[in-house]
């Protein structure tokens, strides 16, 4: 039986709530193939203070199945003084310490991907660095070939620059870095849903800057487009993203927007936890839910587990 890995995440979050609510949510099967990579001394105390009853035990690796219908825990082996309060230095080693591992295991032919709870990328200690980056250096990705597909049954979104400054994104942006991220969200859909997508691609500016020559829709996005299409890619734009939420996105398996906030506040707006990340490129499937830390939830009951139930049953049926 293969196996799905998930990583606890940033231990300053509602990730042990989580955690536990999936638990209890996921069938028989789904549970004997999930391994926590964590601190065990971190989630007792966690799920003590959440008033939790689940049974945890702590493995050596992978192989290790005693115990199939408990929570089984590869520990992360640190010392915290708080278990709510933890240290930024503390959490930044646990979490590079966790991703590390979880890499590592994840590249092991037995293993159907990884998810990672939400994280705090300041923890990660380098700027521009989410975990898609992180995990994509570890991978030694070329090209930045790597891609953040945020991922919904009906919908898809993808930036073609991630964890950039607004202002950066005009001297980044390049013809073939998109259609390296597109030619990767192309093959994924082939490989693995078994589908040939219709790809909308956004214009970066207001009303595509009116597609004058100096802009950066007809001398980058445009050439972008047409080359794609000459590789058999199915493609639309440059399409202009102020109107394109409002209907038109519906006529699309995926929208590729030029930066960040320019497909994901929407698609959020529309589809809220119903979706998840996933980094395309990598040696392995790796996703994460698709929402953030949530700090002012903590031991409040209120966190919302529809995400990683999500990651969890799109790792067991598609990953590999």
């Amino acid at each position: 039986m293969k196996k799905i890995i998930i990583v606890s995440g940033d231990p300053n979050s509602i990730n042990s709530e989580l955690i536990i609510k999936s638990w209890k949510k996921i069938d028989k099967i789904k549970k004997k193939k999930i391994y926590l990579i964590s601190n065990y001394n971190l989630i007792k105390a966690q799920f003590k203070k959440l008033n939790y009853s689940t049974k945890i035990c702590k493995v050596k690796n992978l192989n290790d199945r005693n115990n199939d219908n408990s929570l089984k825990i590869i520990d992360v082996n640190l010392k915290f003084k708080d278990a709510f309060k933890v240290s930024f230095e503390e959490a930044s080693k646990f979490i590079k310490k966790s991703l590390i591992l979880a890499h590592k295991l994840s590249l092991n032919n037995d293993v159907l991907g990884m998810i990672n709870c939400p994280i705090d990328k300041s923890l990660l200690k380098k700027k521009n660095t989410g975990v898609t980056e992180f995990l994509a250096s570890k991978c030694k990705i070329k090209n930045n070939s790597e891609v953040m597909l945020i991922w919904n049954k009906k919908f898809s979104v993808s930036p073609i620059t991630t964890h950039l400054d607004v202002k950066i994104v005009p001297k980044v942006l390049k013809s073939q870095l998109i259609i390296n991220k597109v030619i990767t969200i192309n093959s994924f859909f082939k490989s693995f849903l078994k589908k040939k997508p219709f790809i909308g691609i956004s214009g970066l500016n207001p009303h595509n800057a009116e597609m004058r020559k100096s802009s950066e829709e007809k001398k980058i996005i445009v050439p972008s487009i047409i080359k794609l299409r000459k590789k058999g890619i199915k493609v639309k734009g440059p399409l202009i993203s102020d109107t394109l939420f409002i209907n038109d996105f519906k006529n699309f398996d995926v929208v590729v927007g030029m930066y960040h906030d320019q497909v994901l506040t929407p698609f959020k707006t529309i589809f809220k936890f119903n979706a998840i990340n996933i980094t395309l490129g990598l040696k392995y499937l790796r996703v994460s839910p698709d929402h953030g830390v949530a700090k002012e939830l903590i031991l409040k009951n209120k966190a919302n587990p529809k995400s990683l139930i999500e990651c969890i049953n799109f790792i067991n049926k598609y990953g590999s």
